[in-house]
Parts: C-alpha cells; structure tokens; sequence
C-alpha cells in the first residue's frame, strides 16, 4: 500500500506504537488544522515522528525510557505505516479516561485535550501499524515544519514490511474499546 500522507505524533508515541505496546492514539487538534481541529482525513499514512511539542509529563510513566532528543535534526525517518482500523469520538472525559490504560497519554494529558479550545471531545484512533522494511529518510522542508498533523509527501514507495499485531490482536483491542466506551447503567 501507498500513502502520500504523514501524520505527525510525539517520537515517544510513534516508538510505543512500533513496539505493539499500544496500538490506539487519542487526538484532539486544534493545533492548526482546521476550525473544528483535527478531523481523521486520512485511513492510510506513514508515521512521522515529532519532537515539537513532546512532553514528558503527558506520558504515562512506562512510556518515559522512550523519550530521547532529536536523533538527526533536518531529518525526518518514517519508520511505519498505518492504516486506521476503527474511529470513535469520545464527548464524554470519563469514556476518554476508560481508555488510558491502552494508549501512551496520562489522566492529566487526556482531560487537557479533551477540553482543548473549549471542545469538549477527542478522536480514538485504533490503528494497524506495518513497520517498513526500510524506513524512509527525508530532509524536513519548511512546508513540513510547524503545528499541523497531516504531511502531505510527494511520491512514497509501497510500504513493505511486517505488521507489529495480528488482525486477531486488533479486533481483541477494538472489542475492548467498544466494551469501555459502553454506556453502563
């Protein structure tokens, strides 16, 4: 598969994705998207990992030891596709907290992105990550810089390479989720 977008996620994230410890982000936006934030525009992309605006103290503890400075400034490496599996909006914060345990962000940083710009919601994104078998190395142009998630890229090769879980693994995540997000009562 071949994609001409990136999404751009906290390095510490992206890494906690390659490794299969999560497979689920919560975005918010708002970061100069459009008016209404972030909107799941893409089902395919590759993965770019950012440093802008990473913090320490949004991730849950186990997620710290993958934080590390910027490896090669100028240069961006897509280790990864992803192909979104499913998509919830969450407009209930004690939905968005049910799912902290399956993802890399803290209470703290859930509940501030649930209440970004006076919004109160946020996107579940499961997504199926597919390592590349040569990960793609590019020199970041200023287009590429800033406060937006989707990169669009000129020309990407097909991705190639392994799956970091099993189909069984994501719809085993996927009824999880469903079964958190359910209203009880």
């Amino acid at each position: 598969m071949s994609t001409s977008y990136a999404l751009k996620e906290w390095d510490a994230q992206v890494r906690a994705l390659l490794s299969g410890e999560v497979s689920l982000l919560l975005r918010k936006g708002g970061i100069m998207e459009t008016h209404d934030g972030f909107e799941v525009e893409h089902r395919s992309f590759l993965l770019y990992p950012t440093f802008l605006h990473q913090n320490p103290q949004e991730l849950r503890s186990e997620f710290a030891p993958l934080l590390r400075p910027d490896p090669k400034p100028g240069v961006v490496t897509l280790p990864a596709l992803a192909e979104v599996h499913s998509v919830w909006k969450i407009e209930d914060l004690q939905q968005a907290l049910a799912l902290q345990e399956l993802q890399a962000l803290n209470a703290a940083a859930i509940e501030r992105r649930f209440h970004y710009r006076g919004r109160p919601w946020l996107h579940a994104l499961l997504v199926r990550v597919t390592r590349l078998s040569a990960p793609l190395h590019l020199t970041e142009t200023p287009e590429m810089l800033g406060c937006v998630s989707w990169v669009p890229l000129d020309d990407t090769p097909k991705a190639h390479g392994e799956r970091v879980r099993t189909d069984a693994e994501l719809q085993a995540l996927h009824d999880e989720i469903e079964r958190r997000l359910a209203p009880h009562g």
